[in-house]
Parts: structure tokens; C-alpha cells; sequence
């Protein structure tokens, strides 16, 4: 979880790549004054060297640990690929008898492990060193393990922030990304789950463990399924937050509704709010066909240089789908959706760089998400379900709307087939998740036949830092002891006007 709403929020949903998983690509949703660290624009690796170094951590803390380095093949299907170097953190263990590593998974596709373990999540990193080290693996394509050179923005005008603007726009672009990278002797063809969930096997070797366990968040749960299907034997135990199955890079527009009356039903908590918006999926409707029909102009910073940009409705669905990932953020809708029905356009200003930097392709999480693909069944039913959703085909942009662009790349209906899973596994969910919602999750769960499930009462995608119960749970879990199915609750969150 690309999204462009990840994006446009800068997430790195869990990042969290905004696209779809740029906003919120990777782990967390992190807001200073709503600019999410964009996971779209990916920078080649700077030179690093193997060996102990002094961790940055959250809230100025630090710790030892480890870089280490190994290499796999770009594409494993085609013997003439190219070797590239994957990188990843390792926190040597507490414990006089450690268990298997513990591998982080980030989301995105396109989040970093070691980011994400640098912020709120580092104090649970911490504590699971009692337990076993704890491996912070950057997936290919992303941080020191990026090997797909950075690519610019085009200098050419930017395109409408319409439906039909930028899906023809990412279309061209994408295309056009692929054909360079693959000239220049890139086998983009190997950025896809299966060789990600290989380089994880890889990985295990390099560390010369007989197993290791995964905790992982979002894409990263999309990813470690995809580890259990090709290596589960390799494999103790799963603690997965934010499901994401096989078949669900695309988001159901009917799932995200769902979550949209769940949260108009708390407005009603106070007055003031219930009575400036009796309804809030309606309220947002009519913005969205209001501003698609006729765009507003805000000026952003494009290479460097002010541009206009032209925001149509389903730029402002991309940046709701980005909103709704967590409570701290799903607060706002109130007060952005009144100003803008009622003309007041300067409250986008706040976004208008976030807005620019969804022109960019990085290679990485666009290649992820379309080899995951869809399967035909899906497809028809979220097309279906889009023509009436507040939101409708936004919230996974750009996909499905590259459908196509690049032939032969998706994995197939093998690849996105259910599993029968009988690993002890610790899933965890939040509420008032809107990237990865609870019924999508519900499904995902029902694969797990030796499970305990973490309810977390308004929660959002974020679940694992949301709770401070949830570390002690984890810390538990990794150790073998038993945790039964826990529900937790959080304070409901409060909306405003302003």
C-alpha cells in the first residue's frame, strides 16, 4: 500500500510508494504539516560499506548495529540478467539463546526496512532483540538495494489531475520508463514479489539460519504470503500487520465505502460537525464531480521551478486515499471537504508539492504492483464497484490503470491462488484502517488455521506503533509463548471544522 494517494500524502504507507504505497508505502504515515516522505522518487544507492555502524534511531536514540551485503540475480528466470547487491541492517540479539532472525518486511511496495525501524517502530525493534536479531531487509529496488537508476520527471507541461490526465500520462510514462531501463540493460522483468520473496530465502542463507521468522506490515504481508507459498518450510512463524493477500493489490471501492459511513456514523459524536455535514460520502461525491468537471490551479515546485497544476476530483481522491490510512490524518476530511465545496481552493496549497510529485515513476513499486496484478474475476468486480464509490478507481493508482502497459509481466492466477497456512502466525488490524480494510483483511486471516488475531479499536494502517500493549504482544509472540485473540481499544478520534 502505489498508491498514489501514498503519495500525494507522502507516506511511504508503510508507507505506505505513493503510489498507492508512495503515500503510504511503507511504515508509517508520518505528517509534518502533511508532507509524507515520498518513497516515488528513489535515489541510486550511495556507496556504503559492510560491517558496524552506529544506528539512528527515533527520538535520538541509536544503537550498534550491523550493514551487511550479498548478491542475487536481477531476474533468476534469465541466465544473462545482471547480479545486484541487496542490503540490509542487522540488530545482533539480547539473548543468550536467540531465536531465528527476525525479518522486517516494510510495505509500500517501495517502503525501507531501515527507515521504517528508525522511527516509531525502533522501540519495538528494541525489545524483539531480547528475543532473536532482528534483520532490517531494504527490498530490491529500494534504498541500498536500489539498482534502477533514478529517473526525471518530465520537463514537458504537466498533465490534467484528472481521471483520464494522469492515467494517460502514467501509461505513456511507465511505458516509456520500462523501454529506457530495459535498454540500458535492466531486467525489470525480475521486480516482482516471487524473485523479492526469493531474495528473502537468499537472505536466510546469507545469515546461516535453518529458518527465520517475518514480521511484516502491509505490502510487507503481501510479500511474506508469497514467502510461505515458495519457502514455508523455511519459515517458523508470521506476526503480519494490515493484510494484504494475493489478490489484493487493487483495494475494493465497496470496502473503502464501508469504512467511509463507518467513519460519517462517528461525526454524529459531535453536534457542531453532524450538523455542517449531515453526510459525508455525499459531501464528498459532490466535491469530486465538481472539481473533475471543472479543475482548480495551484502552483508547485516542478524540477526545481513553480508550475501550474490543474486539480481535477480524482487528484483529490488520491489524496483522501491517502488521509484515510490512519485516525491522525482521517481527522482533516471534515474541514478540507467543506472549504472545497464551498470555493475556498487555497486549502490544497498545503499539498500542492505532494500533488507534483506523483508525475514521478520509480521503478520498483510500479513493476511490483503489476506483476501482482489482478485476476480477471477481481477486476470486473472493482471496476463495478468504482462506478458508484466515493473514491472509486483512486485509492490503488496507478493501478489497475496500467493494466497492459508492459505484456507478460503479470504472475498469473497461480500466484494469487488462497493458501492453507499452518505457521503460528500474530496478525493485527486496526479499525479504521482505510488502505488495507478490515473485510479485505477478514479474508487474508481466514487462510491462517493456527492464528490470534489483535483487534486494535480505532487503529489505522499503522497498527503496530498504535497501541502500546501491541509491542509486549509481539515481544511474546516471537517467543513462542502463547497470545490468544486480544482486542484493544483507542480513544475514537476527534474531528474538526477547521
Amino acid at each position: 500500500m502505489a498508491k498514489g494517494a501514498a503519495r500525494v500524502l507522502g507516506v511511504a504507507m508503510t508507507h505506505t510508494s505513493l503510489h498507492r504505497r508512495a503515500l503510504l508505502a511503507a511504515a508509517g504515515l508520518a505528517v509534518p504539516a502533511l508532507a509524507l516522505p515520498t518513497l516515488a522518487f528513489a535515489q541510486t544507492p550511495a556507496p556504503a560499506q559492510a560491517g558496524p555502524f552506529r544506528f539512528k534511531g527515533f527520538q535520538g536514540r541509536d544503537t550498534d548495529a550491523e550493514r551487511g551485503f550479498f548478491e542475487v540475480p536481477e531476474d533468476r528466470r534469465d541466465p544473462r540478467s545482471r547480479k545486484i547487491r541487496l542490503s540490509y541492517v542487522r540488530f545482533a540479539s539480547t539473548a543468550a539463546k536467540p531465536g531465528p532472525p527476525i525479518i522486517y518486511l516494510a510495505g509500500g511496495p517501495g517502503g525501507l526496512a531501515t527507515r521504517a525501524l528508525a522511527g516509531p517502530r525502533f522501540p519495538i525493534m528494541m525489545a524483539l532483540r531480547e528475543v532473536a536479531d532482528v534483520i532490517a531487509f531494504d527490498q530490491r529496488g529500494t534504498g541500498l538495494s536500489n539498482h534502477i537508476p533514478e529517473r526525471p520527471v518530465s520537463k514537458g507541461p504537466p498533465p490534467a489531475f484528472t481521471q483520464a490526465g494522469l492515467t494517460a500520462y502514467f501509461r505513456e510514462d511507465f511505458q516509456n520508463a520500462w523501454a529506457d531501463w530495459t535498454k540500458a540493460g535492466i531486467a525489470m522483468t525480475g521486480y516482482n514479489t516471487e524473485q523479492n520473496a526469493d531474495d528473502i530465502d537468499d537472505l536466510r542463507r546469507h545469515l546461516g539460519a535453518d529458518k527465520v521468522d517475518l514480521w511484516g506490515i502491509s505490502y510487507g504481508t503481501h510479500l511474506a504470503l508469497s514467502m510461505l507459498k515458495r519457502h514455508g518450510d523455511r519459515v517458523s512463524r508470521v506476526a503480519l500487520a494490515s493484510l494484504e493477500g494475493q489478490d489484493q493489490t487493487v483495494k475494493r471501492p465497496a470496502a473503502v465505502d464501508t469504512l467511509l459511513r463507518q467513519v460519517d456514523g462517528l461525526l454524529a459524536a459531535d453536534p457542531a460537525v453532524r450538523a455542517a455535514i449531515p453526510d459525508l460520502p455525499a459531501l464528498m461525491r459532490r466535491v469530486h464531480a465538481k472539481l473533475e468537471a471543472a479543475p482548480v490551479a495551484i502552483t508547485a515546485t516542478l524540477n526545481g521551478a513553480p508550475v501550474t497544476l490543474r486539480i481535477g476530483g480524482f487528484a483529490i481522491q488520491l489524496m483522501t486515499g491517502g488521509l484515510i490510512a490512519n485516525p491522525q490524518t482521517l481527522v482533516m476530511l471534515p474541514g478540507l471537504y467543506l472549504a472545497l465545496d464551498a470555493g475556498r481552493t487555497e486549502v490544497l496549497t498545503r499539498f500542492a508539492n505532494e500533488f507534483a510529485n506523483l508525475l514521478g515513476i520509480a521503478g520498483m513499486p510500479e513493476a511490483m504492483d503489476l506483476a501482482s496484478g489482478i485476476s480477471p474475476r477481481r477486476l470486473a468486480l472493482v471496476r463495478r464497484e468504482a462506478k458508484t464509490a466515493v473514491l472509486g478507481e483512486a485509492l490503488n493508482f496507478p493501478m489497475p490503470q496500467l493494466l497492459g502497459v508492459v505484456p507478460g509481466v503479470d504472475l498469473g492466477e497461480d500466484f494469487r491462488a488462497p493458501l492453507r497456512i499452518d505457521h503460528p502466525a500474530l496478525l493485527l488490524a486496526g479499525t479504521l484502517d482505510g488502505r488495507t480494510p478490515m473485510s479485505e483483511q477478514d479474508e487474508v486471516a481466514a487462510q491462517f488455521r493456527r492464528k490470534s488475531r489483535v483487534i486494535v479499536e480505532n487503529a489505522g494502517h499503522n497498527v503496530f506503533e498504535a497501541h502500546p500493549e501491541v509491542q509486549d504482544l509481539l515481544v511474546r509472540f516471537f517467543r513462542s509463548e502463547a497470545v490468544s485473540d486480544t482486542r484493544l481499544s483507542l480513544p475514537p478520534p476527534r474531528f474538526s471544522l477547521a
